[in-house]
């Protein structure tokens, strides 16, 4: 019996899932690393909104440290929204107030070509901060 060729076949079908098996890991690197660089920058961006002294700077300080806080960890996003939730700086001086932030990162992963794969993913987290009751808040 002649069984040169299925030498070759065994060598291929092992390669292949040698190649998907790295895919994999690869695809599942990039989730974790997208998932715990956005939940750093949420906080990043939650404690910059709160130093503020109005929610229009919260807002700007949110969004800044965000996007410095994904690119110093070396985050791959193909998109990242910030949503601040200031609605904290309209309560009066002496109250308890908070503002959150909510970063999003969409981490791609089409380039990977595993199959069954999405092309991309959003990792999404939200961090709160309190403002400091006896300093002086404008809306």
């Amino acid at each position: 019996m002649n069984e040169q060729g299925s030498v070759t076949v065994e060598a291929i079908l092992a390669l292949t899932a040698i190649v998907l098996v790295i895919l994999l890991g690869v695809a599942a690197g990039r989730i974790t690393v997208a998932s715990a660089a956005v939940e750093a920058a949420a906080r990043d961006a939650a404690r910059q909104a709160s130093i503020a002294h109005t929610a229009a700077a919260a807002s700007t300080n949110a969004e800044t440290s965000a996007h410095e806080s994904l690119k110093s960890q070396g985050a791959n996003c193909a998109a990242v929204t910030v949503e601040v939730n200031a609605k904290g700086f309209s309560r009066p001086v002496g109250s308890p107030a908070d503002v959150s932030a909510t970063v999003s990162c969409t981490v791609p992963l089409a380039d990977l070509a595993f199959p069954g794969l999405p092309g991309a993913m959003e990792r999404r987290a939200t961090s709160t901060s309190p403002l400091d009751p006896y300093r002086e808040r404008r809306r």
